[in-house]
């Protein structure tokens, strides 16, 4: 397709709104058009952009085992009371109540439907572990959006759930398919390597885990 039959504005100018330079960039460049307080259409250029990194990730994570599902959206409050998490989680989770006078929540994490997916499939220890992932958008009520893309309230993300038997199968798990991954700079240099991306490794302190009992 010729650039002028793209949609989209494409201009020189640098917008007055713009504080950092990629968010200017990505709206002169037609990548990007602004909607609500973090929140943004994405035109062409970006969504070609955007399946192709999405194409990458799926191929790696389906290297070590992943299995790619997807969640709903929109989940039921019950979900979130049995975690305890309704109450706990602060404005960031955008809660309301449906036409049957139901509670509900807009996703801004999914763990809670990764327990409710398998949770009858979970039943015999022979089953694990195992690891499901998605791609999908998410919505989180930042109280203070900034930076275009760089801190957002609706966004995609890719989050993937292990479970396990014990906390000591959680811990060989994620040693083997993670820290291993990410420290002998394979997995995430081969995807910044596609990518073009650079990459950060947190501390495995900081990483939240969960493992399952099987009855």
């Amino acid at each position: 397709m010729k650039l002028e039959k793209l949609v989209g504005e494409r201009f020189k100018e640098r917008p007055a709104d713009c504080v950092i330079d990629s968010h200017a960039i990505m709206v002169k460049g037609g990548y990007i058009k602004y909607m609500a307080n973090g929140i943004y259409s994405s035109y062409l250029p970006l969504r070609r952009i955007v399946r192709k990194i999405e194409q990458i990730l799926r191929e790696e994570m389906d290297k070590i085992d992943g299995q790619e599902v997807q969640f709903p959206v929109v989940m039921p409050a019950s979900l979130w009371d049995e975690s305890g998490r309704y109450d706990s989680i602060g404005d960031e989770l955008l809660r309301f109540t449906d036409r049957n006078n139901a509670k509900m929540v807009l996703g801004m994490t999914h763990e809670e439907a990764a327990v409710h997916l398998v949770r009858e499939y979970a039943q015999s220890y022979t089953k694990y572990p195992f690891m499901i992932y998605q791609i999908q958008t998410k919505f989180r009520d930042e109280a203070r959006p900034r930076a275009g893309m760089i801190r957002v309230r609706e966004f995609t993300m890719k989050d993937a759930y292990s479970f396990h038997t014990s906390q000591e199968d959680l811990e060989n798990y994620y040693d083997k398919w993670f820290l291993q991954s990410i420290c002998d700079d394979r997995l995430a240099t081969w995807i910044c390597l596609w990518t073009g991306l650079y990459y950060k490794t947190d501390d495995k302190a900081s990483s939240v885990c969960y493992y399952v009992r099987a009855n």
